[in-house]
């Protein structure tokens, strides 16, 4: 059965915390290294290129930073080919922060597709748990290098 509409991978949390907390743990490596990825090679600005770093897995991202609209939005491009990612947050009365994710643009079969978009999901909603830990309750779970463990390369690899 092929596919009518392409999916979108889509996240979203209440963060409880202000929206400038929320949107600085994803401009600042010096946060999001605490949730995330282990490197970053700079804070993310509109047209510049920024690279990711999983060092426990021994993978890379190339970023391609398109929009910065602070505490309201990032857009940006990773992968080949080029997928988009999009970060919104609402800031909200009881000074909490609602934020989602989107990444869309997933290439090949629509089985590929659908596989990529999966993961991507998987993928974001364990980083979404690991900022909502480490903001409301100060705790790094280690979500993202936790889910994989048997794919860590060991420090001489």
């Amino acid at each position: 059965m092929p596919l009518h509409n392409p999916p979108i991978a889509q996240v979203q949390m209440l963060i409880r915390r202000p929206v400038d907390e929320v949107f600085t743990a994803f401009v600042d490596p010096a946060v999001t290294t605490r949730f995330w990825f282990t490197r970053s090679s700079g804070m993310l600005v509109p047209g510049k290129e920024v690279n990711w770093e999983w060092q426990m897995y021994g993978v890379s991202a190339v970023i391609f930073v398109k929009e910065v609209d602070p505490n309201r939005r990032i857009l940006i491009e990773w992968g080949q080919p080029a997928r988009t990612v999009e970060w919104l947050f609402s800031a909200r009365a009881d000074n909490t922060t609602l934020l989602q994710i989107s990444e869309r643009g997933f290439q090949g079969s629509d089985d590929e597709i659908v596989a990529q978009a999966l993961d991507s999901k998987g993928g974001f909603t364990l980083v979404i748990a690991g900022l909502k830990a480490l903001l409301e309750y100060d705790l790094s779970l280690n979500l993202v290098a936790d889910q994989h463990p048997d794919a860590h390369h060991s420090a001489g690899s």
